[in-house]
């Protein structure tokens, strides 16, 4: 029983030792040096190439004074139509889905209401009046001058045949509306359905109808958006709007669709407040050749309003411990080790990988950091 005991004792001591061992850090040693005061992490000259470890010094980088808003990616009034019927009637042909092309002048719905046919009607009765009309104004006229008929019957002759005229330029301009030709409804060829089209070339964005379903001039029937020139539409908070000026450089990220940064410029500055205490600011894209916006996503927007220059380290220099922020700084060098420091450093704004130190003051202009690799040294 005790040599049975012996050897587990002896297996377990084994085996501590091994995860000991394999504990230990193969790719960089960190090393306590005890003939100085100030605790030391060494890094072999192969370890810091193996690593891709780098040097660096503070480098004075321009740093944005940044105003963050919110908007939409928009297009302009002219860029967006809402299609609706002149007339009632009933919707006969709707070919159209959510996303399909269309041009300008295309064939959009075709409604159909006797209504139509009456105005046609109306219109051919009275161009068979306005010659009667127009006649007998004119004999009226005459006469008058020769003093063989009253002014009273002058003047009724003249009025008829104004108020006849006055129709039949209204209903003209009715059928040219509904893209009825009045030449057609001259020569006896009515119709009952009037067609649609285009206002403009895009994207059919919404469509409100169905075959069958009754429309009137007040029923929104389709909606065509031109995505050929897009821009934003910010809203800035009442208490930055003074920092806003035209030409300002923005920095603008899709959240729900991209992770990519674009760029915009400040083009138009609103001047009424909304309800919640808003400007709206219309901004241009820089770029709008290699996007695929779509009118109505949400935009998160830094507007650059200023930019001052900062002593500054890279992002990777820098590691947080316990809410505080450390650097290394290289000690000394000997022929096959560096040496390096650990110093707390207090930092600003952080902008495009690099950080504001705000103690820079404190280094010399000659201190070299460890750029590359800190976190392998700290952060364990």
């Amino acid at each position: 029983m005790k040599r049975i005991l012996y050897k587990i004792i002896l297996l377990s001591i084994v085996i501590s030792l091994f995860n000991c061992t394999s504990k230990e850090k193969i790719t960089i040693e960190k090393t306590t040096n005890n003939t100085s005061a100030t605790n030391l992490i060494e890094v072999t000259k192969a370890q810091f190439k193996n690593s891709n470890m780098t040097l660096g010094k503070l480098e004075e980088k321009s740093f944005p004074t940044i105003v963050n808003v919110n908007g939409m990616v928009d297009v302009p009034p002219e860029n967006k139509a809402i299609v609706n019927a002149k007339m009632g009637g009933y919707i006969k042909k709707t070919p159209l889905l959510i996303g399909d092309k269309v041009t300008k002048g295309q064939v959009l719905v075709t409604i159909e209401n006797p209504e139509f046919v009456t105005l046609q009607q109306n219109y051919m009765e009275i161009q068979g009046q306005l010659s009667y009309l127009k006649a007998d104004f004119k004999r009226q006229k005459t006469m008058l001058g020769e003093n063989i008929t009253s002014q009273k019957s002058f003047l009724k002759a003249e009025s008829n045949y104004k108020t006849a005229l006055a129709k039949f330029n209204g209903l003209h301009k009715q059928l040219t509306m509904l893209h009825i030709s009045p030449e057609n409804v001259l020569n006896g060829n009515f119709t009952s359905e009037t067609t649609i089209y285009a206002p403009i070339s895009g994207s059919v964005t919404k469509v409100y109808v169905n075959r069958g379903s009754y429309v009137s001039p007040s029923s929104i029937i389709m909606e065509i958006i031109d995505n050929s020139h897009i821009h934003l539409e910010l809203s800035v908070f009442e208490k930055d709007i003074l920092k806003i000026k035209k030409e300002q450089e923005i920095n603008f990220k899709i959240p729900d669709a991209s992770i990519n940064v674009f760029k915009a410029e400040v083009h138009l500055i609103g001047t009424a407040l909304e309800e919640n205490r808003t400007i709206k600011v219309h901004a241009h894209l820089e770029d709008e050749s290699h996007s695929n916006f779509l009118t109505g996503m949400f935009v998160n927007a830094e507007i650059i309003t200023d930019d001052f220059l900062e002593k500054a380290l890279p992002n990777e220099a820098i590691v947080v411990i316990d809410d505080k922020s450390f650097v290394l700084v290289l000690n000394k060098t000997d022929e096959n080790n560096y040496y390096f420091e650990q110093k707390e450093v207090e930092i600003k704004e952080s902008y495009n990988g690099y950080k504001v130190v705000k103690n820079a003051n404190t280094f010399s202009s000659n201190t070299q950091f460890l750029t590359r690799g800190t976190y392998d040294l700290l952060g364990e």
